[in-house]
């Protein structure tokens, strides 16, 4: 009679390298602090010396082929039937890909996933490992998703989902969520960084045999990462980011990963009470509410992918009532804001070491894009001074270290975007081209002269 016997292990949530006891740093990927004790199997023995537990399998193995008798065709996408995700997706899925996405709880990850399979032209098994098979009836019924070739299987084993492939065949997977799928053969919890990438692992060679795309759901940490093993980015084709505020409506969908196209792509939703709508015109989504005349906001024209997306920054600074003044952002980089404000008080006179300061971009998106630290200097500066910026006027330009103002990507589409939208000025680095007819470009050099044409210079 075989024994069974269980080690413990810590392994790094970065690359899975398995270390005998804890250390400080991984000796695999040279991270530190990410090792985490687990329980794994060591050597489980039966009688005919064979594992006690095999990995399932689905379909067979392909042999290999003569690379000038693979059909260029194969690879084309298969659109989504959501013609705001193919623009993410480059088109649509691909046969044998797989795609994890990720984003925090709540966000609409599996009320996107159950719009796809609404949409999906052929049969569609969802693996609700999660929830019930109820609870994904009534989303569905609620999304008009109910179809008779989508399957639910309601189950956590690799083992049943191989079955399931085998028996219907299906030309869409989904997996809700890689999480709490369990590989039998690994000694270790569901969720644990051993499992997440035994259950990917066979997942994905399941898509590549049998040419079945395959979505997977990944959980995401408080910073925002996707939780797991980084070699569980690695393995999959595609990697989507599910962004946005679960108090606000809006949602966007970026290719953080992508090898079938670009990654340079956004897809924009607006939830309401059945799903997720595609939002055509984001910018005048982001507009919509804008009050001209206050105080500390800025019109900004940024870039996301090809398609241009005009927001609003808004700041606001107040005097501290002691000790270290606070800097928070939504949507900023912390470190941005205070490297702008550092400029403004350098190369503007503009000191802000005694305020409290808030930014935030309106909408609960997050932009990174150099593009905003215009908008940012200027709506601080606004705050400061208590002076407005004019209605009809959006700025864009990157902010250097000395006061200089940078040119940005694609200006062309920054500035069609703003007169398509009604604004008649725009304040920009001083190699900008000319604009659209009726809208006039101010062309500056730094951030002082950018303060001065906009009425923001600090009286001396």
């Amino acid at each position: 009679m075989g024994v069974s016997r269980a080690r413990t292990a810590h392994v790094c949530t970065e690359c899975g390298t398995s270390h005998p006891k804890w250390a400080g740093q991984c000796a695999g990927c040279g991270e530190w602090n990410t090792l985490v004790e687990e329980m794994v199997s060591s050597g489980l023995a039966t009688e005919d010396h064979g594992p006690r537990a095999t990995r399932p399998t689905s379909g067979d193995a392909r042999p290999p082929q003569r690379l000038d008798d693979v059909a260029a065709t194969e690879g084309a996408t298969q659109p989504t039937g959501i013609p705001e995700l193919d623009q993410v997706l480059s088109g649509g899925f691909v046969p044998g890909s797989v795609t994890l996405m990720g984003g925090e709880p709540g966000i609409g990850k599996s009320t996107l996933l159950l719009q796809v399979a609404r949409t999906w032209q052929g049969s569609v098994l969802y693996v609700c490992a999660e929830e019930s098979a109820q609870q994904v009836r009534h989303r569905a019924e609620r999304l008009g998703a109910i179809r008779p070739d989508v399957w639910l299987l309601a189950e956590t084993g690799l083992g049943d989902i191989a079955a399931a492939v085998d028996e219907i065949d299906p030309s869409l997977i989904i997996v809700d969520s890689i999480q709490t799928v369990l590989d039998p053969s690994v000694g270790s919890t569901p969720g644990s960084v051993t499992q997440v990438r035994a259950c990917a692992q066979f997942l994905t060679s399941i898509a590549k045999r049998r040419e079945i795309p395959v979505v997977m759901v990944g959980h995401v940490t408080k910073d925002g990462d996707l939780a797991g093993p980084r070699v569980l980015e690695h393995l999959v084709d595609t990697v989507l980011s599910f962004e946005g505020d679960r108090h606000h409506s809006l949602r966007l969908v970026r290719a953080v990963k992508h090898r079938f196209g670009s990654t340079n792509e956004l897809s924009v939703f607006e939830m309401g009470d059945s799903g997720l709508r595609p939002v055509s015109d984001p910018s005048e989504l982001f507009l919509s509410d804008r009050r001209a005349g206050v105080a500390g906001s800025a019109v900004v024209p940024t870039l996301e992918g090809r398609r241009p997306v005009v927001i609003e920054i808004q700041a606001l600074t107040h005097a501290s009532a002691g000790g270290i003044a606070a800097r928070r952002t939504t949507g900023v980089d912390t470190s941005r804001l205070a490297m702008i404000l550092a400029v403004l008080a350098r190369h503007a006179g503009l000191q802000s070491a005694q305020h409290d300061v808030y930014s935030s971009v309106v909408g609960g998106v997050r932009v990174s894009e150099p593009g905003l630290d215009l908008g940012i200097a200027l709506a601080l500066a606004s705050s400061l001074l208590n002076r407005p910026l004019a209605a009809d006027a959006a700025v864009f330009g990157e902010v250097g270290l000395g006061g200089e103002i940078r040119q940005v990507s694609h200006p062309e589409r920054r500035l069609a975007e703003a007169a398509r939208l009604g604004f008649t000025h725009v304040v920009a680095p001083a190699r900008t081209p000319e604009g659209p007819a009726g809208l006039q470009v101010i062309r500056v050099g730094d951030i002082r002269e950018a303060l001065l044409v906009t009425g923001l210079a600090a009286a001396h």
